[in-house]
């Protein structure tokens, strides 16, 4: 987020562009595990089984439903269906997005 301050008036505004899930992941359920795996050769590099918690499943389930989606919509579904603030929410959200970029989860 970026705050410009003008005549005494604080305006916030959030830069993030919406982001997206590249194609070729989903999300399946082997051994009553959540995990994300690759699929077709668009990922062919890609040799890793990533297992998710409950809550990271959700939110990736959400972010493919959206398609494009933004950190701020993922936490708002999180507040929505578990007991959580916002501010927590959007850290958690965060820190789970920049695991996933980390393993080249998202488009470019």
């Amino acid at each position: 987020m970026v705050e410009v301050e003008t005549d005494k008036t604080i305006y916030i505004s959030n830069l993030q562009k919406n982001m997206k899930l590249k194609n070729g992941f989903v999300l399946r359920e082997v051994c009553g595990e959540e995990v994300v795996m690759a699929e077709g050769l668009d990922v062919v590099n890609f040799n890793k089984l990533i297992s998710l918690n409950e809550t990271a499943a959700f939110i990736w389930k959400k972010a493919v439903k959206d398609g494009d989606f933004t950190p701020e919509q993922l936490a708002e579904y999180l507040c929505e269906e578990y007991d959580v603030d916002s501010k927590t929410a959007l850290a958690d959200v965060n820190s789970l997005i920049e695991k996933w970029k980390d393993m080249g989860l998202f488009e470019e």
